[in-house]
């Protein structure tokens, strides 16, 4: 869905005013990244990924339309990522191949995150490590970094001041009052900010449909403690890779209750000892234990953190589900899944809680106790900004379209005209000039996948023949044709993969083959293509009418 499917391509950018242009991270949740440009020089804020749906499949990721920046590399001054979140993050590598010396602005976590996600690429960025109350000059830009709280330490906002406007970007936030870093939201610096003006305030939407406020995290450590004291067998946690909150959390409850932890997965094993060593996780000594010592330890005195909290058919979790991992898990065992439920990975989630349970184990997850709250501001907090912002643009970011829309009705309640709510779709361009934001247009936009080493060339005509293989199954019909009169010599011959039925069901339409063929080439298609489409339509046609089935059909004409 686009709000402005009718909107022409963008016009050219006129002195002094100031464009913004979501790539990714509108109308979806994940794959964030917004393009600032301001009299031809261009500012990016976060560069994540989209993790695919089961309608996508092959697919490992899938990418903002970096084609948009491909003829501007040199125009881009820097890179601001407010956190380290995958989705946030996670195209950075795909947009330095493109052009390797652009600046990266981040917090001490997050910069380590992504160097060491770049250094997997082979490739050594140029990064500034900025705090909260930090400015910092990049060219055109003036940037002003605020302390958020979010689900992941040394989360930041960021205030963009032009000669055209200011924005102030959230990133991903909530307002909770008792974080377990004891870093809140700087509310003081986001009054500061109004009193100054904020021209576009671009800000989180996940939760714009909650009422209310979002859970404290400190909620979860009871829970988490009332789960570790009653479990008797092995105890599996999975989680994000990158919340360290929820693992702190873990390695508590485990320490207060004399077990080890062992951590499962590569990306949990690296982020946590990142964390560690930067000092945002605090380790006991001698509670973490090597996995496969973890094994040969009595179920009882272990935890396991894992990851796979999404059902991602090769994480630790999922594999367990299929007895496919060394963590086998059985009865008298315990799972707690403690993340929320991303759109769109209910079933694959849902087909591992279930795969858990036939093993025997308790499963435990959101919906059943408070073992996870949501990273994002709900409809409450959302409003106290808006009313201590006062901005004069709002664009909703981060969020799927009904998310952008809860968002935008809770800005009108505060007063913002609703003309002043830019609701946008990724490629659709805001132009702010004179405090006035508009929608001026957008830009051609793809879904760029990546499908192991390839990037960008699968398509969505070859996605629909991916899912017509997986869904309907294959037909090969192959037939050897003299071409000097279209007469069949060798042939029809069928074959069909991915249907219930066998093979020979298609000797009942061998001969209208044949017959359609040569009365094809009788009628002067000679050409091997039309031919092919001959065989496709009286195949298709059985395929429709008597099997109930849409299969790929590939016919193949041999000239003999």
């Amino acid at each position: 869905m686009n709000f402005h499917p009718e909107l022409p391509s963008p016009p050219p950018l006129e002195e002094g005013t100031l464009r913004l242009i979501p790539l990714g991270g509108l109308g979806e949740v994940g794959r964030n990244m917004h393009v600032l440009e301001y009299n031809g020089r261009l500012l990016i804020i976060d560069c994540g990924v989209l993790f695919p749906e089961e309608n996508q499949p092959g697919v490992d990721l899938v990418l903002p339309d970096l084609t948009y920046l491909e003829d501007r590399l040199d125009d881009i001054d820097g890179l601001v990522l407010t956190h380290g979140h995958e989705d946030h993050i996670g195209a950075t590598p795909y947009l330095l191949r493109m052009r390797q010396d652009i600046p990266i602005l981040g917090s001490q976590l997050t910069l380590a995150f992504i160097e060491s996600k770049l250094a997997e690429h082979r490739i050594s960025p140029i990064t500034l490590a900025v705090k909260e109350h930090q400015r910092e000059k990049l060219g055109v830009w003036d940037l002003e970094f605020v302390a958020v709280n979010h689900s992941i330490p040394d989360a930041l906002a960021v205030f963009v001041r032009t000669p055209a406007g200011t924005v102030l970007n959230t990133g991903d936030f909530k307002m909770d009052q008792l974080p377990l870093d004891g870093r809140i939201t700087d509310l003081r610096s986001f009054a500061r900010f109004g009193e100054e003006g904020v021209d576009i305030f671009q800000v989180d939407s996940t939760n714009a449909e909650v009422p209310g406020f979002t859970t404290s995290e400190v909620e979860i450590g009871p829970t988490l403690d009332r789960l570790f004291g009653t479990a008797t067998g092995r105890i599996v946690v999975a989680s994000f890779a990158s919340h360290v909150h929820r693992v702190q959390q873990v390695i508590d409850a485990a320490h207060a209750h004399g077990r080890r932890v062992a951590f499962v997965g590569r990306s949990m094993v690296k982020n946590m000892n990142i964390a560690a060593e930067l000092g945002y996780l605090k380790v006991p000594d001698g509670i973490l234990v090597d996995p496969k010592k973890a094994d040969l330890m009595p179920p009882e005195q272990v935890v396991y953190m894992s990851t796979g909290s999404q059902g991602e058919p090769m994480a630790a979790l999922s594999r367990m589900a299929n007895r496919d991992h060394k963590v086998q898990v059985g009865a008298g065992d315990l799972v707690i899944l403690a993340s929320s439920l991303i759109p769109g990975n209910e079933n694959a989630v849902f087909r591992v809680i279930n795969g858990l349970m036939r093993l025997g184990a308790d499963v435990v997850h959101q919906g059943s106790a408070r073992v996870h709250v949501s990273g994002h501001a709900s409809a409450g907090e959302l409003m106290y900004c808006y009313n201590i912002l006062r901005p004069k643009n709002v664009m909703p970011i981060h969020g799927e379209v009904r998310h952008l829309l809860a968002n935008g009705r809770v800005a009108q309640k505060t007063g913002i005209a609703a003309e002043n709510v830019m609701l946008a779709e990724n490629g659709v361009a805001v132009d702010l000039k004179d405090g006035v934001a508009k929608i001026v247009g957008a830009i051609d936009y793809h879904n760029i996948y990546v499908d192991g080493s390839s990037v960008g060339e699968i398509t969505e005509t070859e996605l629909k023949d991916r899912r017509i293989l997986a869904d309907e199954g294959f037909v090969s019909v192959l037939a050897v044709v003299d071409s000097s009169n279209g007469r069949v010599v060798s042939g029809p011959e069928v074959h069909a993969r991915g249907l219930a039925e066998d093979d020979s069901v298609f000797d009942a339409i061998l001969d209208d083959i044949k017959n359609a063929i040569e009365d094809a080439a009788r009628s002067g298609s000679t050409d091997n293509h039309q031919l092919q489409q001959v065989m496709r339509r009286v195949v298709g046609r059985f395929v429709g009418s008597k099997l109930r089935r849409r299969p790929m059909i590939i016919p193949i004409v041999i000239e003999a």
